[in-house]
């Protein structure tokens, strides 16, 4: 296989990876054939996947604009996975020029191609760091370098902690990271759930299949589990809702919707 020049020496090309998947699901140009295929493979379990991540980007802009209407300038995005059009940054930039990102992932795939997309850009860093690991990310020298987290933050974990076993203790490390967080700050949430899905449990299992072949197991959580990762910060209205549900820009008919877009849920925490 080809080794196109945006793709990092060293990492192995010949194995899916989910950040490629995503970029493919949105319609992006950075993911190889074994991407597509693996991502083929989930769509036919699952064929509105890519209206669930179109779902989850026009959510996660939103919610940026909520931060920084809500005076917020800094946001800590972990698993932002590969910088693909409207990302948070830009979308944060549009409300206030000042905002500062740093995205960390665990991916280098998604690392590299960050580092090359955001090169010069003196308002953004790239971490290389592990959200199982949180200590990892706050003592990340890129992210104390940009981010004063005595001061508010959005925290964004946009469809990351899905992909986390309840073996690694998700609720500790977004503990963690809570805890550390300025009054003020924000958590932002998108979670992958069988609730809301337009299929049975067992169609959509399929899915979860081909995410566990790959070696990135996909975690269904229910509402109940995902509100947990709130705990200690006040639900910002309308609360823990499906993506279109919160504060969508037009009134949002169920009818004229794609009924895969309210799969999962997404919400926004407040630190007092």
């Amino acid at each position: 296989m080809e080794r196109p020049a945006w793709a990092p020496q060293g990492i192995d090309i010949s194995v899916p990876s989910v950040s490629r998947m995503y970029d493919f699901y949105l319609g992006g140009s950075h993911n190889f054939e074994v991407d597509r295929e693996a991502a083929r493979k989930a769509m036919e379990f699952m064929p509105g996947l890519p209206k669930i991540m179109q779902a989850n980007r026009a959510f996660m802009r939103r919610a940026v604009r909520y931060a920084t209407s809500a005076g917020i300038s800094q946001f800590l995005d972990i698993g932002s996975g590969i910088p693909t059009f409207g990302n948070v940054h830009e979308v944060a930039r549009a409300a206030d020029p000042e905002s500062r990102v740093a995205y960390v992932d665990h991916d280098p795939v998604a690392v590299a191609h960050s580092q090359e997309v955001l090169e010069g850009d003196d308002r953004t860093v790239v971490a290389a760091a592990d959200l199982r690991r949180p200590q990892e990310i706050l003592n990340s020298p890129e992210v104390g370098r940009l981010l004063d987290l005595d001061r508010p933050v959005a925290l964004l974990l946009v469809a990351v902690l899905h992909f986390i076993e309840d073996a690694d203790d998700p609720y500790a490390a977004v503990a963690e990271l809570r805890e550390a967080l300025a009054p003020g700050s924000l958590i932002v949430v998108t979670h992958a759930s069988y609730e809301g899905i337009p299929l049975t449990e067992a169609e959509a299992s399929g899915t979860v299949g081909v995410y566990r072949a790959i070696r990135s197991p996909l975690v269904m959580r229910s509402r109940a589990e995902v509100s947990r990762f709130f705990e200690g910060y006040e639900m910002v209205e309308p609360g823990l809702v499906s993506m279109p549900h919160w504060r969508p820009d037009t009134p949002v008919v169920p009818e004229q919707e794609d009924p895969f877009a309210f799969s999962g849920f997404a919400g926004v925490g407040h630190k007092a």
